[in-house]
């Protein structure tokens, strides 16, 4: 956490502040080892504090070890003057995406004299770039994912209903090594599935039908994401034409990911070939997004990500063809970064199954 800490104050002079108020959970870990769901965080050019109550101070003692804790009383803005006066903050920059409006009235009133500074992604740019440490925590996240796939593999039928399925993949998680589930569990089924973010119905799976399935283990706070589509019984010409555009669409997209290329270059190589095939009104979402301590975090991979991939990034893969009132499709899969090409961390089979 150290250098985590070293390389957010080298940030400070550059974004026109003194110190920073962090908010954001996700950041909040990132920057301190926290793992508690309260506490603040100000970071200055020499001092470090976490803000927090009563029921955390030990905690953040034992997690927070960098840091100086501080019990906040009734109000947490008068802890937040007495630090900045200590620190002699008279910039203080905050996470503007975060922060409420009451909140923003709050600590302008009790900061009288200092100046609050809306900031964006300071922490999160950092965060996209991934140490070891954080690569096999995601790593062991998204195998936790793969051997749930393969069980689900065994007991999915047509009469189960959707949220059946996804019960069954989070009891398979979180007996297996999860500490939670990293959004709520994508079981959509036939026509459901043109629905991108179609989650769990009470709606039952039937013989024919194309089964589109997202989810992602927690691991140590980190997540993991995958998505695998099947076919309930043989499927048709029409779904696996479907299913072989968003295969073939994803395979060039893995190909041509190298550090240098841009988001856009990467979404624009699997969007090419869904729109040669004459699908690309049916694929109206980015093409992939940073994992981490959040889900969706930085980078993008999109029509307008124009940020270029570094080494040590982790990203999701994941082309789609959603055509209303018939079915969907999408495999995602979660990659690193490298030098020379990506290294897959998701390891379930991508070849059409047929149950």
């Amino acid at each position: 956490m150290k250098n985590r800490l070293v390389a957010l104050r080298e940030r400070l002079s550059p974004a026109g502040i003194d110190g920073l108020l962090i908010t954001r959970p996700e950041n909040r870990r990132y920057i301190t080892g926290f793992t508690g769901s309260a506490g603040v965080v100000v970071v200055s050019r020499d001092h470090a504090c976490f803000v927090t109550d009563f029921r955390y101070v030990e905690q953040a003692t034992y997690q927070a070890p960098e840091f100086r804790v501080i019990e906040h009383g009734l109000k947490l803005a008068d802890s937040l003057r007495d630090i900045a006066e200590e620190a002699g903050i008279s910039r203080l920059g905050f996470e503007k995406d975060v922060i409420t409006y009451k909140q923003h009235e709050t600590f302008s009133s009790a900061l009288a004299g200092i100046e609050l500074v809306p900031t964006e992604g300071l922490v999160e740019t950092q965060r996209a770039v991934k140490d070891e440490s954080e690569i096999e925590a995601i790593r062991r996240a998204e195998a936790i994912g793969d051997a749930a796939f393969s069980h689900v593999l065994d007991i999915i039928k047509p009469g189960m209903t959707e949220i059946d399925v996804a019960l069954e993949i989070e009891w398979f998680m979180r007996k297996n090594g999860a500490e939670g589930i990293g959004f709520d569990v994508i079981v959509a089924s036939g026509e459901r599935g043109a629905m991108p973010h179609g989650v769990a119905s009470s709606k039952k799976l039937a013989e024919g039908e194309l089964v589109v399935m997202d989810f992602g283990a927690v691991y140590h706070g980190y997540r993991g994401d995958m998505t695998r589509t099947v076919s309930l019984g043989k499927a048709s010409p029409e779904q696996r034409r479907l299913y072989d555009i968003v295969l073939r669409a994803q395979e060039a997209a893995l190909e041509g990911i190298v550090p240098g290329k841009t988001g856009q270059e990467i979404d624009g190589l699997a969007r090419k070939v869904i729109e040669e095939a004459g699908y690309g009104d049916n694929f109206g979402h980015g093409l992939g997004h940073g994992v981490g301590l959040a889900i969706h975090e930085e980078p993008r991979l999109s029509v307008t990500a124009t940020e270029e991939l570094r080494s040590g990034m982790v990203v999701t893969v994941e082309p789609g063809i959603y055509v209303p009132g018939f079915a969907g499709v999408r495999i995602e899969d979660l990659v690193v970064v490298g030098e020379s090409g990506i290294r897959n961390l998701t390891s379930s089979p991508k070849e059409l199954i047929e149950l």
